[in-house]
């Protein structure tokens, strides 16, 4: 399949897909793009960055700074409790999808 017909729905997975990872526990910014830079959802700072601070406003993440024996301070994010029901709803969302595409195609 043409992989420029799969960016919109790349795009819009990205959100979620920082959520999952944020779920896991507090991560610094590295670690997330190293965990999508495993992936096909691979991003930059420059992405990342702002839709990070999209998400803060919409209070769905949350930051604290942290000393760093390797530099300077680091912002770890963590999910909030409206962050952590997002993900719960995208995930349901996502499995009735999956199962209306499955049945359709039957």
């Amino acid at each position: 399949m043409d992989p420029a017909k799969l960016a919109p729905l790349r795009k819009g997975l990205l959100e979620f897909l920082i959520l999952d990872i944020v779920s896991t526990g507090d991560v610094y910014v590295a670690d997330i793009l190293e965990r999508l830079g495993k992936t096909d959802f691979a991003t930059r700072e420059g992405t990342l960055y702002p839709l990070l601070s999209r998400m803060r406003s919409e209070g769905l993440l949350d930051y604290d700074w942290r000393e760093s024996t390797a530099g300077p301070p680091r912002k770890y994010y963590r999910l909030t409790a409206s962050g952590r029901d997002h993900l719960a709803q995208f995930r349901a969302y996502w499995a009735s999808l999956t199962e209306l595409i499955d049945d359709l195609g039957r």
